[in-house]
């Protein structure tokens, strides 16, 4: 394969042509599914093979890049370790909780598939407590604060993935001889949000009706667009962020087709998804509230994200609940004695609505971008996608009364 050029560069970022590009000599550009793209270096010394980023490519051009990995190649051939070096001076420098981090997230960002979900909770949970200590002064008096805090916000899955985080922050502090201990390290998750068991909730009829509703009565204070969202989930099946970080371009409505590509399907595989005519309505409306923006449901506050943030439908929800995570003052509970569900209970509803209309299991399975098994994902390639069609019509006539 040739050397790179300087167009082809521009192309391949601009593009978001996720992968390995080579420009020989064991230096890459590489654009991951989420972060920006940057400069690599593969080389081996003393029969080990190692990878080293160089810099985004936004800060560094084709041919600095090329210099620079010239510079690092020419250590390597007097048998100095150019990684293990910049390990040391980063060792020295790294005297803060928040530099800890920034170390550790430039490694996670680099081959974790979704890393903004550390990020997110390191921003809001552990860098506004700690960020700002020394490494060595957090104690675990410090980390229990955390993640009771979460905890008492009625949030235990997320007071468990805090705890995690916290545990790889601090471990990847002695892995750089930062520190000896791991204050994190005593706690379990009994401690933050308990052993989270597997929840089988799913909303009758009769609960449908009443949420949509309700959901219709406070539009003022739970919005549309989380209406639209909600309607959609229960009536596509489709998992959240598969619908609130969807880009119109996914969308052939003139077909009544949504194409979810592989890389957004949580699964990594994509699937077409017929749209019925109840659902094409409410895009038309998304369309025009979206106001030319490229995602189906666009932030609408100042945000790093430019689509509908992970937690929105959620804390919505559980607002009409009379729970709101830190408020010391909770809202009215609107939602009278019907038991709390989650946006993942849509999900598991429209399973179990399907079985209600009588569609086949395999069906239903495809519907929710279930795999069939090991001998029908080789055997059976056929996608069902007209009898899905006709499944989702099927659902769609059943809740066409209740939502609208």
């Amino acid at each position: 394969m040739g050397k790179l050029k300087v167009n082809q560069v521009k192309s391949l970022v601009s593009n978001n042509k996720v992968g390995r590009h080579s420009d020989g000599d064991g230096l890459y550009l590489m654009i991951p599914k989420s972060g920006q793209a940057y400069w690599m270096l593969r080389y081996t010394i003393m029969g080990k093979r190692r990878e080293m980023t160089i810099d985004k490519v936004k800060h560094l051009s084709l041919a600095d890049a090329r210099y620079k990995a010239m510079e690092l190649k020419k250590k390597v051939n007097d048998e100095e370790d150019p990684l293990a070096e910049r390990k040391q001076h980063q060792a020295i420098t790294i005297k803060l909780v928040e530099q800890l981090y920034e170390d550790w997230y430039a490694d996670l960002a680099t081959r974790l598939k979704h890393p903004n979900i550390p990020k997110r909770i390191y921003q809001r949970e552990i860098g506004p407590f700690i960020g700002g200590k020394k490494i060595n002064s957090v104690t675990p008096l410090d980390i229990r604060t955390i993640i009771r805090n979460v905890a008492n916000g009625g949030r235990p899955t997320v007071a468990n993935d805090t705890l995690m985080y916290c545990k790889q922050l601090f471990n990847h502090g002695i892995k750089l001889g930062l520190s000896e201990n791991n204050p994190a390290s005593a706690f379990s998750v009994n401690d933050a949000g308990g052993v989270e068991e597997s929840r089988d909730r799913a909303l009758s009829i009769d609960e449908i009706q009443k949420t949509f509703q309700i959901f219709q009565e406070n539009l003022s204070s739970f919005g549309r667009d989380n209406y639209l969202a909600c309607a959609l989930l229960l009536s596509l099946g489709v998992r959240k962020s598969e619908l609130t970080e969807a880009k119109w371009s996914e969308f052939d409505l003139n077909n009544a087709l949504w194409h979810l590509p592989d890389e957004r399907a949580k699964k990594g595989t994509g699937i077409t998804i017929p749209l019925t005519e109840q659902v094409q309505v409410w895009l038309e409306e998304l369309r025009i509230r979206s106001c030319g923006s490229d995602y189906l449901f666009p932030a609408r506050r100042a945000s790093k994200l430019p689509h509908m943030g992970k937690d929105t439908l959620n804390r919505a929800i559980s607002k009409l609940f009379g729970r709101e995570p830190g408020r010391k003052v909770q809202p009215p509970n609107k939602m009278g004695d019907m038991e709390p569900f989650t946006v993942h209970d849509l999900r598991r509803t429209f399973r179990t609505l399907l079985s209600k209309c009588g569609v086949a299991p395999h069906i239903a399975e495809r519907c929710m971008n279930h795999k069939l098994g090991k001998i029908n994902d080789i055997y059976d390639v056929h996608d069902y996608l007209d009898d899905r069609k006709n499944a989702l019509d099927t659902l769609s006539v059943m809740l066409g009364s209740y939502i609208s």
